[in-house]
């Protein structure tokens, strides 16, 4: 995508970041449908989607998916028939969410359901002239199937003190300049704070560097029920993000300084998910600053708590 096209989605000129794809779709010569690698496909063409039968790719990442889920109701309003193709972690998830009528998970073959139209889920705000209104989370968007609850900390006889903090430092071989090294996310161990680790796979040596207790699950739902039990996670620019501020759950994102085009260059806020907080690298690949300003966050927001803490005593003790 062009640089102006970043600039209008950053801004939430979606009007004019819609008249760009225009030009792209009418320029590009394109290869065939359905041809090389899936996350480099263009699978919508200007198609009618109006009272057809569509089906809906899920060809980018987890955090792609929970994201542009949300266009999904808006979608189903003109469409006959929502069917999407989904990777087969967040099956229970997305054949729950608003506007989908049929959800399969996603293989190596061609989808075996009739469909009249298809189109990439990254391409439906686009096809549909998503307005900002339509692009801002208003409410959470997700739920979750009820599952066992997931172990804290406490729940296994250990002590958990103040704010429980999920951490995620590591992320996939997409974007590398997104993983903060986890010897940083030892100054997050600050007094009232229980740090667990999310981090799938994560060593035990890190675990002991961070102070972390792992609390990780491979299950996406057990996940979702495992943030929501938490009182904040703080990650990278990664599925947990998404999936926490899809659920309305608090989080606060580690972004490295050309961050990504869903996120504003600079800002604390998204448009996108307003209980995440953003903290920005001003220098690429220097996480210190970065980890300082959250751990000053981390601190002021624990000594909140242990505030409003000590009130609720008080007034439960009654006067003296």
């Amino acid at each position: 995508m062009s640089g102006s096209w970043t600039e209008a989605m950053r801004a939430g000129d979606f009007e004019r970041a819609w008249a760009i794809n225009d030009r792209d779709l009418a320029m590009l010569a394109y290869p065939p449908k359905h041809t090389g690698p899936r996350h480099l496909q263009r699978i919508w063409r200007g198609e009618e989607l109006r009272g057809r039968d569509v089906l809906v790719r899920c060809y980018h990442g987890l955090g792609d998916t929970i994201q542009f889920l949300r266009f999904m109701r808006p979608l189903r309003d003109v469409a006959r028939r929502v069917t999407v193709w989904c990777q087969g972690e967040l099956l229970p998830l997305v054949e729950r969410a608003a506007g989908v009528d049929r959800a399969f998970a996603l293989h190596d073959g061609a989808p075996e359901v009739d469909f009249e139209v298809d189109i990439e889920i990254m391409e439906v705000p686009h096809a549909i002239r998503a307005r900002r209104e339509q692009v801002e989370m208003r409410a959470p968007y997700l739920s979750l199937p009820t599952k066992v609850e997931p172990a804290l900390p406490q729940d296994r006889g250990l002590e958990l003190r103040g704010l429980a903090v999920g951490l995620v430092w590591e992320v996939g071989n997409w974007d590398k300049r997104r993983t903060v090294p986890p010897s940083l996310l030892g100054h997050l161990a600050v007094p009232g704070v229980t740090l667990c680790s999310l981090q799938r796979g994560a060593r035990t040596c890190e675990l002991a560097e961070i102070g972390a207790r792992d609390v990780s699950t491979p299950d996406v739902t057990v996940l979702g029920h495992l943030l929501q039990r938490l009182d904040l996670v703080i990650c990278v620019d990664t599925m947990v993000a998404h999936l926490a501020a899809a659920l309305g759950c608090e989080a606060w994102v580690l972004l490295h300084a050309d961050c990504d085009w869903r996120w504003p260059a600079s800002e604390a806020h998204s448009l996108w998910y307003p209980s995440l907080r953003l903290f920005h690298q001003r220098t690429p690949g220097n996480w210190d600053s970065v980890l300082e300003e959250v751990r000053e966050a981390l601190i002021a927001r624990s000594a909140s708590l242990q505030g409003v803490v000590r009130k609720e005593l008080k007034r439960a003790q009654g006067p003296p």
